[in-house]
């Protein structure tokens, strides 16, 4: 049975991967190397007990999405990548679609940046995988949240300071983006759902939307209003990746300074909620 296959195939690949490979603490004593479903749960922004059901066959037809976050926690290489969708009855992205698939270089350099927050999203700024002093920063986002525009327009928000002016330029640049998204990747139905659903729900989507808004997203010093830390103000900049329209978002604080200490801090008590 294919959701059973499905199901085995997870638990298997779980078991191979470290917290160190993920990113994340050991966690003290185990029983196994691998992950905890607790763990995959987090890092795929699913909850524990749909990865229980998952497992054990009592949930069918995992979303695309589901397993396309599967798969990056897992670290499948892209032959992997293809039979978790095969094994859940689903057929892989293909062209027409926005990519999502990370490649396993772009992981390694996240692996190495452990004291810098850093985040990947994809072209139409979906958290694909988010380190943990980067979910430290901003908080931790699942569902629709996980979209940038749709949290800006009809969600939670963010932690990031705005005045009238970057206000505007972040807004004009996210629909701008989405635009030409949809234009490079016509056959991409969660794509054309999710402008469907921001243009019928956001009167300042749609305002912007019908006034052909451009804009682009530009390096910038971002002002970060944490819950426990206070404000810091960290320079922010978007790396694109070659051949994937995949961003990298990467935050610093200049050495020496308040916000760097911060910053250090953040990572200090994001690290003892992971362990707790």
């Amino acid at each position: 049975m294919a959701t059973t296959e499905f199901g085995h195939t997870v638990r298997r690949w779980r078991d191979r991967v470290s917290p160190e490979m993920a990113g994340l603490p050991d966690g003290g004593h185990r029983r196994a190397a691998g992950l905890r479903r607790e763990e995959l749960a987090l890092l795929a922004g699913i909850s524990v007990d749909y990865v229980t059901r998952l497992e054990q066959g009592r949930a069918t037809n995992p979303s695309e999405q589901v397993v396309e976050a599967l798969g990056r926690a897992l670290r499948l290489s892209g032959a992997e990548r293809a039979h978790l969708f095969h094994v859940a009855g689903l057929v892989p992205p293909g062209r027409g679609t926005v990519p999502a698939y990370i490649t396993p270089s772009v992981q390694r350099m996240l692996d190495r940046l452990t004291g810098t927050p850093v985040a990947v999203s994809d072209a139409t700024w979906t958290l694909l995988l988010a380190n943990p002093l980067y979910v430290a920063l901003m908080g931790r986002h699942q569902g629709n949240e996980r979209n940038a525009v749709w949290r800006h327009f009809l969600g939670s928000g963010s932690r990031v300071r705005h005045t009238p002016e970057t206000l505007y330029a972040m807004e004009t640049a996210q629909v701008s983006q989405l635009r030409a998204m949809a234009i490079r990747y016509p056959a991409d139905q969660r794509l054309r759902r999710l402008i469907t659903e921001l243009r019928t729900n956001s009167d300042r989507f749609a305002e912007l939307w019908e006034a052909g808004a451009v804009g682009d997203v530009e390096a910038s010093r971002k002002t970060v209003d944490h819950p426990q830390v206070g404000p810091l103000t960290l320079d922010c900049d978007v790396l694109s990746v070659a051949g994937s329209d995949l961003r990298i978002m990467v935050y610093t604080a200049e050495p020496g300074t308040e916000d760097a200490e911060r910053l250090a801090l953040i990572g200090v008590l994001g690290t003892q909620t992971l362990v707790g």
